[in-house]
């Protein structure tokens, strides 16, 4: 027979397994996953996306410089070619199309640093003393201006990129309210109404009644208180063309009864209207 204490032991609880940490490496449909799974796939063109990472030669080159802090306006041109020769050869492996322009970079690396390489005579340093780099360093700074210009505006916030343009409901009130009109409104309503009254016209045609026997006898008694008249003096021009017409009818019909007599000194002189002679 167990004593007391004995019994006690056996009759004891079993110690607690140690808590588990709820945070795993990720979570599968909201559980938590303890350890890494070994039967994850990667499919083959996942690393394609680093091939893409550079929008052209310029941007990897560029890359590489400002990578290593290298002086870009005295490039190590061995260092440089060497490490971009190696992204092109993975870019010939996984995309050869694409690995057509970053090529003729390769091949222009290839001539400065060979051109650097050559022992310069003396006609080569009369003929050409540039840096063979400085047309490459041109194109890079040119090339990096654009890429911070660039960046530069896409910081400008966009419409429905960055933010979009809210559309409100506003219940408008059953009270009509009328605008308040300024006096400049009034008058450009004014100044319009005056406008299409002008292109509005009427004419009136009324008939006058002339007589051509009145007309004679007013001219001779003009020419009975003047030795002379002048032919213009004759006519009425403020009456109108109706007078003035009917004038000069009664006056060529004083002529053709030689009641008056129209003469000329000389051509081109003034004409004058005079009464007929009568011997006595």
């Amino acid at each position: 027979m167990l004593p007391d204490d004995a019994a006690t032991v056996t009759s004891a609880d079993p110690a607690p397994a140690p808590a588990v940490d709820p945070v795993g490496y990720a979570r599968l449909y909201g559980e938590p996953l303890m350890r890494m799974p070994t039967d994850l796939y990667i499919p083959p063109d996942a690393l394609e996306i680093f091939l893409e990472a550079f929008e052209g030669p310029l941007d990897l080159l560029l890359y590489l410089i400002r990578k290593q802090n290298f002086n870009i306006l005295d490039i190590p041109m061995a260092q440089v070619t060497l490490q971009y020769l190696k992204y092109v050869d993975q870019i010939r492996v996984h995309n050869l199309e694409l690995a057509a322009e970053y090529l003729l970079m390769a091949a222009m690396l290839i001539e400065i640093k060979s051109r650097m390489l050559l022992p310069s005579r003396k006609s080569d340093v009369e003929d050409d003393a540039g840096d063979p780099r400085a047309e490459l360093v041109r194109r890079l700074l040119e090339y990096e201006q654009i890429k911070l210009a660039a960046y530069d505006l896409n910081t400008i916030p966009q419409l429905e990129r960055d933010f979009i343009r809210p559309a409100i409901f506003i219940e408008q009130s059953l009270t009509a309210s009328w605008p308040d009109v300024e006096p400049a409104d009034l008058q450009a309503a004014w100044l319009d109404v005056l406008k299409r009254a002008k292109l509005t016209q009427h004419h009136k045609i009324s008939r006058q009644e002339l007589s051509v026997r009145e007309h004679m006898s007013s001219i001779l008694r003009q020419l009975q208180s003047a030795r002379f008249v002048e032919f213009a003096d004759l006519f009425d021009v403020a009456g109108g063309v109706p007078i003035v017409v009917v004038n000069f009818v009664a006056l060529l019909e004083l002529a053709k009864e030689t009641l008056i007599e129209i003469t000329q000194a000389e051509p081109f002189a003034p004409i004058y209207v005079r009464l007929a002679y009568s011997p006595a």
